[in-house]
């Protein structure tokens, strides 16, 4: 009897490591795919918003956690979690991209990347992780929606649901007010970031 339970002990260990050898191996291979993936989706997101750069340059001394406290007073509920700038051949700085995250959504967080140019003006935003109700909340990544938001030069917008009569306002998405509002304060967040330390042609690179 003792030796039938070593036996399976023994069995039971060996399993154990090949399945986590198999799943490191796994982990190690796929690790690259998903990183290019992202990256992918994060490119689309930066050509979306701001067409006619030529080119994007990550600002590696950026700081998510101070950006975040730059506007946590005023927006509570979003990260500023990555900033670009958005460069024309030559080099030029056109504009800015910011990677904000609100966790207001319904269905959970929403991450966006807005294009802001050096005069303040929000080219639009293209959203690149949601997972709010289909056919409500995912109308955010409609042009039906995202166009309201399009070559608009305010400080901040808000939501509205008796209907829009000024570029700061934004209609809200039927049936999905909350991820219209979390949408919305995102990218006010980002507009708030940007006149804070952006406007002016300041970066955080200098």
């Amino acid at each position: 009897m003792n030796k039938s339970v070593v036996k399976d002990a023994m069995i039971l260990t060996i399993i154990t490591l090949c399945a986590g050898l198999l799943l490191g191996f796994v982990h190690e291979i796929t690790l690259e795919p998903i990183a290019q993936a992202n990256y992918n989706i994060q490119q689309e997101a930066y050509k979306a918003v701001f067409a006619d750069a030529d080119s994007f340059v990550e600002d590696e001394d950026f700081d998510a956690t101070a950006a975040t406290k730059v506007i946590a007073s005023e927006y509570p509920d979003d990260d500023i979690e990555g900033l670009a700038e958005a460069q024309d051949a030559d080099g030029n700085v056109l504009g800015y991209i910011l990677t904000v995250t609100s966790h207001a959504g319904y269905g959970g967080d929403i991450t966006l990347s807005m294009g802001v140019t050096n005069d303040g003006t929000l080219n639009g935003y293209s959203i690149t992780d949601i997972s709010e109700t289909a056919g409500l909340g995912m109308k955010a990544t409609e042009e039906s929606f995202y166009s309201q938001f399009e070559n608009k030069q305010v400080e901040s917008f808000e939501v509205t649901k008796t209907g829009s009569t000024s570029d700061s306002e934004i209609n809200a998405i039927s049936g999905a007010t909350i991820t219209s509002k979390a949408v919305t304060y995102a990218v006010d967040a980002g507009l708030a970031y940007f006149n804070s330390e952006l406007a002016g042609g300041g970066s955080t690179n200098e």
